[in-house]
């Protein structure tokens, strides 16, 4: 049987995975389009926070690649990663790089999180369990891989370009947390630019007008990086922390699939 010719039915799946490298269970939610199997695999699109995001992008990537021709966006798999019911502690773990002191804004009143730090075990979980165990299944594109982030999985996104660039070729970080930890991110970027001879990647970084600061911090890194990287900025007019992900989502996934 020919690559080509290989036809999947639609396959929406949850699964429970656990992570040695972070002694977690994620959910993990999994879209694979309908139709003839592409020769190189199906591009694939990972989902940060996908009890929140795995739907809404899932159903823009199936709705844009029925006009591929004019949207970019080919049928792609989709991949939501879950947290449970501790979403919001466990996220300033997995979501955040190792430091030596981790320092909160003022606007948190002193209200924090006690563990930080896990990044790097949480791209061991990435790159050594999930996707082996999606490509052991399903015929995949490694050139063709994104990874999504909103917030402080924004912020992830951004640093996992920064440290391992080489995971992903497209990254989409919408309202990204630049200011986590002083504003470590703005210093990452220059540092990155210096000690890459190629940056072959895109990258696309959206943020909502009405996000005050954010919308600083995330000019200062496009700005940072654009003499070098194949980036794309778009601020949505009237835009929350909240709205700006459905907003924006469309021309995300556009972007990153240009020529």
């Amino acid at each position: 049987m020919s690559i080509e010719k290989l036809e999947v039915t639609p396959d929406y799946s949850s699964h429970q995975i656990s992570s040695k490298f972070t002694d977690y269970t994620y959910t993990v939610n999994v879209f694979v389009p309908q139709g003839p199997v592409p020769e190189e695999g199906f591009p694939i699109y990972y989902v940060l926070d996908g009890s929140s995001y795995f739907q809404l992008v899932k159903e823009a990537v199936r709705l844009q690649s029925r006009n591929a021709a004019k949207t970019g966006v080919t049928p792609a798999i989709v991949v939501g990663i879950g947290h449970r019911e501790d979403m919001h502690e466990r996220r300033f773990f997995d979501f955040t790089a190792p430091a030596a002191a981790y320092v909160y804004p003022a606007r948190f009143k002193g209200k924090g999180y006690d563990k930080h730090g896990g990044a790097q075990d949480f791209t061991r979980f990435f790159e050594e369990e999930l996707k082996p165990s999606i490509q052991a299944k399903f015929h995949v594109d490694g050139q063709q891989q994104t990874l999504f982030g909103h917030s402080l999985a924004g912020y992830y996104v951004l640093w996992q370009l920064f440290y391992e660039h080489s995971s992903f070729q497209r990254y989409i970080a919408i309202s990204p947390s630049i200011w986590w930890n002083n504003h470590e991110l703005l210093a990452n970027a220059p540092l990155f630019m210096k000690e890459q001879s190629v940056v072959n990647e895109k990258i696309f970084i959206g943020v909502g007008e009405l996000e005050t600061f954010m919308v600083d911090d995330a000019q200062q890194i496009v700005s940072d990086l654009k003499n070098r990287v194949d980036i794309d900025f778009y601020e949505a007019l009237g835009e929350n922390h909240a709205s700006v992900v459905p907003t924006v989502m469309s021309r995300a996934l556009r972007s990153v699939n240009k020529n």
